[in-house]
């Protein structure tokens, strides 16, 4: 008998609404739900391969063991009993420092893993928490901390209402929006076009989000904050500054002239590669639109003055009168507040041993993780656990990081695949797939343009003997906290009750409480009507809660119920940012290249989404192939300091001269790694050659683009600056 189940698709930030036909145990069809009130019909070819997932045959279904002859299949109880008791040993014999975790991005997309993640960090009781935060995000959240008064409180474009969106450094139209949850960006963007409106690209590359836009300048990678500075540093100066509704609210407004004194259009252009009269130009129609954006991501974060750009980036908005109204930068009110749930933000409780930046929101650079390893000293991590991620092919150095992981005592991963990192696991914890298990947003309703909500029941049963994310979750910590006596702590019997009520229930519950008591909930008056669990279940399609709303200062999480315009932090890095005025740009750098039908690395395992023409292939500019004698298809090879890699060469005039283009994700085949499909289509990391010596030093995020390379044909000579 056929069914249809209405849900969201977790595979990215898009979260878009499907409908997936299902007949008896075979998945019929993935289609685009047309009623969701975010999606409207729209998905992308990842949607679809929720079923290459669902029925991969390397997904892992049980529990392994590694052993001197291989992997083996064990129970759960004994799975649990020997992850626990390994991590339990090694923080007994060497501290509660000397365990580390390392949560991946595709955990935040799991209600279970992220209703209770904090319960395993709190069991395991460690500072080493890294995640992919400080891989691409974390100089937004650094900024809007500073700005806002929390690390979660982030503006997002009004993409839906604005008049002028400017995109610095971010490929919307194959992202589908990053920290900025908006599916279908080609007819998002198509509407600014069509109110008379224009959209305007920065990026050293002719993405395809360019290509769609009204205008683009390519810019030399590395140099967004001296681009957007020389913005707002032409509004000062041309008296175009206005701060709308926020005018009461902004402080240290006075110092920012000062602050941005000769960083000019004339000054930064060469170093940005913009001529000086384009960028006043950018800058006097961004101030005169009716309503304007700009919006920055990964080209901005993954640079050594990512924290700053944010900041800047944010600061373009709030001098343009474009912060918190209609077709500006606006705060979503979600459905789950998470802002309000956790509380406070905090920032600079202890340090990172290796580059001594400070944590924030609990976190140290994962560029870190492999030098936490390796370098001696009492705090030296000797067990790890992970959570849904592969940092071998996301972090810098992944080479360097793969040995290190080998040095271990001991590794637990909670990961349904066999990849190049969970490969060095002693015990793997193989969770529920994505469609065996009930999906709240809970995450990126924090970022979405327009505020929806959605349940999305499991498609199928989880199968006998299985586990959610959830059950793993609970069950190991409550095991981690028996190990080192922790039960008789604080908390006790509501952990206790959690695991009597059982992990998926009690994850119901705790998102039925949330939604209630969130912006749009009944609180705990049942005669109030409201937002609850039970009315979601009622509407298979999701409901629209309305578009983005001012939200100043009610809202602001600052305690001051103000907004801090120039940073103290933010302010000191003017000088550093100076400094590089005077330093030459490397003859070749390297950037990266999202995909619309990837997922990082995981999704080259699912057939559909690797099919056809190769992929990992770097891009080159022809007249820097020419001058280097590579000609198009030809083999080369790319050296940075740390690494080097092969891969086939294509010409593109779509580069900025001076810049080429790879991938990320790639780079499997590792002896242990499990993925037929991915080893087929190999490719190289990426990561084989970023440098986890060069830092964002204010936020920790590791620096993906703009990384010094030499490109030889391969088979010809030269010395690449790799040490």
């Amino acid at each position: 008998m056929e069914r249809l189940i209405h849900r969201t698709c977790t595979l990215c930030e898009a979260c878009c609404g499907i409908e997936v036909r299902v007949e008896g145990e075979r998945i019929c069809s993935i289609r685009g739900d047309e009623r969701d009130p975010l999606s409207r019909g729209y998905i992308c070819a990842k949607a679809p391969a929720l079923k290459d997932l669902h029925e991969d045959p390397d997904r892992l279904r049980h529990p392994l063991k590694r052993t001197a002859g291989g992997w083996e299949r064990i129970s759960w109880e004994e799975a649990l009993a020997l992850a626990s008791a390994g991590i339990a040993d090694v923080q007994r014999r060497h501290g509660r420092d000397a365990a580390a975790v390392y949560w991946g991005e595709p955990a935040t997309h799991n209600l279970g893993a992220t209703l209770f993640g904090e319960e395993l960090f709190g069991a395991l009781d460690t500072r080493k928490r890294f995640s992919a935060n400080t891989l691409d995000q974390m100089p937004k959240q650094l900024a809007c901390f500073w700005m806002y008064g929390h690390g979660l409180f982030l503006s997002v474009p009004d993409v839906d209402r604005t008049q002028h969106m400017l995109i610095v450094g971010a490929n919307p139209l194959v992202s589908n929006g990053s920290l900025m949850t908006a599916p279908g960006m080609r007819r998002r963007l198509r509407g600014i076009q069509e109110r008379g409106g224009r959209v305007v690209v920065i990026d050293p590359r002719r993405t395809e989000t360019a290509e769609l836009a009204d205008e683009h300048h390519f810019i030399r990678p590395g140099s967004d904050a001296l681009f957007v500075a020389a913005l707002v540093n032409t509004i000062l100066a041309e008296d175009r500054l206005r701060l709308g509704d926020v005018a009461g609210l902004v402080t240290g407004l006075d110092a920012l002239g000062p602050a941005l004194a000769g960083l000019t259009p004339e000054v930064v252009a060469d170093s940005v590669g913009i001529p000086a009269q384009a960028i006043r130009a950018l800058a006097r129609s961004f101030s005169e639109a009716p309503r304007a954006v700009c919006y920055g991501r990964m080209g901005t974060c993954t640079v050594p003055f990512g924290t700053t750009t944010s900041w800047l980036i944010e600061v373009l908005n709030i001098v343009t009168g474009n912060l918190d109204r209609p077709g500006g930068a606006m705060f979503p009110n979600p459905p789950v507040d998470l802002v309000a749930l956790q509380g406070e933000t905090r920032r600079g409780r202890w340090r990172s041993r290796i580059s001594g930046t400070p944590e924030f929101m609990g976190e140290l650079p994962s560029a870190t993780l492999a030098d936490e390893i390796t370098t001696p000293g009492e705090e030296r991590v000797r067990a790890l656990v992970t959570l849904a991620g592969n940092p071998v092919l996301s972090s810098p150095a992944g080479q360097r990081l793969d040995a290190a992981l080998g040095e271990l005592d001991f590794m637990v991963s909670v990961d349904f695949y066999r990849n190049e990192t969970t490969r060095r696991a002693h015990v793997i914890l193989p969770p529920v797939g994505p469609l065996e298990r009930d999906h709240f947003d809970v995450v990126f309703s924090l970022f979405a343009v327009r505020c929806t909500a959605r349940w999305s029941p499991a498609v199928f049963p989880a199968p006998d003997g299985a586990h959610s994310d959830a059950e793993i979750l609970l069950e190991l910590s409550a095991r981690l906290r028996r190990a080192r006596g922790g039960l008789a702590r604080a908390g006790a019997a509501a952990r206790r009750a959690l695991l009597a009520l059982g992990a998926d229930r009690a994850a119901r519950l705790v998102l039925a409480l949330a939604l209630r008591a969130g912006p749009h909930g009944s609180g705990l008056r049942p005669w109030r009507d409201g937002l609850s669990l039970g009315a979601l279940r009622r509407e298979p399609h999701g409901l629209d809660l309305g578009p983005l709303e001012p939200a100043l200062p009610a809202r602001l999480p600052a305690a001051s119920k103000k907004i801090d315009l120039v940073p103290g932090e933010a302010l000191a890095d003017l000088a550093r940012l100076r400094e590089s005025l005077s330093e030459a740009p490397p003859a070749l750098v390297l950037i990266g290249r999202r995909e619309a039908r990837t997922v990082n690395s995981w999704s080259h395992n699912l057939p559909s989404l690797v099919t056809g023409a190769e992929r990992c292939v770097l891009h080159i500019h022809p007249a820097d192939a020419a001058a280097r004698g590579i000609d198009d298809r030809a083999r080369v090879r790319l050296r940075s300091r740390v690494g080097n890699v092969e891969v086939p060469a294509r010409l593109s005039d779509a580069l900025m001269p001076g810049v080429v283009s790879l991938p990320h994700g790639y780079g499997h085949g590792a002896e242990g790694a499990a993925l037929e499909t991915a080893a087929a289509h190999a490719g190289a990391s990426f990561n084989d050659l970023t440098d986890p010596a060069q830092i964002d030093p204010l936020s920790g995020n590791a620096v993906l683009s703009g990384v010094p390379v030499e490109v030889v044909a391969c088979g010809t000579g030269g010395a690449g600056p790799q040490e």
